[in-house]
């Protein structure tokens, strides 16, 4: 089992960051591959990034692609979404998951292969 707590999210004005980050435990936290994902209100939950399990590749949703960062570190069981340049269709509940990978370059865009989600932390764009 993995317990998986996001923090960071609030209230930012259009064109400002927030860093997200998603506190892992209860498992070796480099054997997953982890991903954020959100869901706006009234939409169906969304992939935004992902990271492989321990040699940092990642790979980004074309919506958020040059404006959001996803890091990991492996010492603090810890995954960052750095978000910059943020706008009002950013506004969602944002989510980070974990799979379970044996497999080192592997990254994940889809919600389904995810075996553990956080409880989500809202973050809203004003204009």
């Amino acid at each position: 089992q993995v317990q998986l707590v996001e923090s960071g999210g609030g209230l930012v004005q259009a064109g400002g960051s927030l860093r997200l980050s998603c506190a892992a435990s209860g498992r070796t936290f480099s054997n997953y591959a982890m991903g954020w994902f959100r869901q706006a209100p009234g939409k169906e939950r969304e992939f935004v990034a992902a990271i492989s399990r321990n040699d940092g590749r990642t790979y980004a949703a074309d919506s958020v692609k040059g404006r959001f960062t996803i890091s990991r570190d492996n010492v603090k069981n810890t995954v960052y979404l750095q978000m910059n340049s943020l706008k009002p269709e950013d506004t969602a509940v944002y989510f980070c998951a974990a799979k379970r990978t044996s497999v080192s370059g592997n990254y994940y865009s889809n919600q389904y292969e995810y075996d553990y989600w956080g409880q989500g932390t809202q973050v809203t764009v004003s204009s």
